[in-house]
């Protein structure tokens, strides 16, 4: 497939304004080449403030200056629905990586898409460096061919912990040389509205199908990673790392553990933890 662009920024947003704007601006502003990337956002109808900021001032804003954007309306999912918008956004992308990307995230380090280029052709999750360099990919970057193989980027709201334990399994996380500041409320304490306020986890409650650590997102995850050895396996990519976890000879997060030296990820510090 022929890409018209070499990267997508997937960005869901509701009700922010200046939050959106700056993190927009970043991302043109410390970009190497902007022509290259193809900035996509998301809606819900009924976000009149977020519509009309877009429409008076952020959208002007990139049509002065020649930037490819699409912006698309969803009836409201929320933030358990998440994951949905990222994945419609994905499907309407024409670019070799996606990523999502937030409205509360500022990119700090210039020339950042030549950087995410010279991974180019490569089958790996990349992640940027942010907050107490966390051991996830916080705003995922994948190449199109991990959405064409699954049909999705994650099935499940909490996006990057679904990929990142994906990637550590498969052996492909890589932590790339951009640096991106999360302003979220409880990290740096700016933020604090309505969006931030009601962020519903899938999470803490295995017994819930729906929850992230349940049985069936389990299985599932470890279907979709058996697809993505397949596809890695058929362009001549080792997958030693991931069929010994199920032999039982390779800790799982034993790549994770090294990535994470500030121990944010604690409950993987167990090696029969999966």
């Amino acid at each position: 497939m022929d890409f018209k662009y070499d990267i997508a920024m997937l960005l869901a947003t509701r009700s922010r304004t200046e939050s959106l704007g700056r993190s927009i601006r970043s991302l043109v502003e410390q970009a190497e080449n902007i022509e290259r990337v193809q900035l996509m956002f998301a809606f819900d109808r009924d976000d009149e403030l977020g519509t009309e900021y877009f429409a008076t001032d952020l959208q002007p804003w990139l049509d002065a200056r020649n930037i490819a954007y699409t912006a698309m309306k969803f009836d409201r999912m929320g933030y358990i629905g998440l994951h949905k918008y990222n994945n419609a956004m994905a499907a309407q992308t024409n670019a070799k990586w996606l990523c999502i990307w937030n409205d509360d995230a500022v990119m700090e380090t210039a020339a950042w898409d030549s950087v995410i280029m010279s991974y180019d052709n490569q089958f790996k999750l990349l992640s940027y460096r942010t907050h107490n360099l966390h051991p996830y990919s916080i705003f995922p970057i994948v190449p199109r061919k991990w959405y064409d193989l699954l049909g999705y980027i994650s099935p499940h709201p909490t996006q990057d912990g679904w990929v990142s334990q994906q990637a550590y399994m498969l052996d492909i996380y890589e932590r790339i040389a951009v640096d991106v500041l999360h302003d979220r409320y409880d990290l740096t304490g700016n933020n604090n509205d309505e969006t931030f306020q009601n962020r519903p986890m899938l999470e803490g409650k295995p017994d819930d199908p729906r929850d992230f650590h349940s049985k069936q997102m389990l299985e599932l995850r470890h279907r979709d990673s058996a697809k993505l050895a397949t596809y890695m396996r058929s362009i001549g990519m080792s997958t030693v790392f991931f069929e010994n976890i199920f032999k039982g000879t390779q800790d799982p997060w034993e790549k994770l553990a090294k990535n994470d030296v500030n121990n944010l990820m604690v409950q993987f510090a167990n090696p029969h933890s999966k």
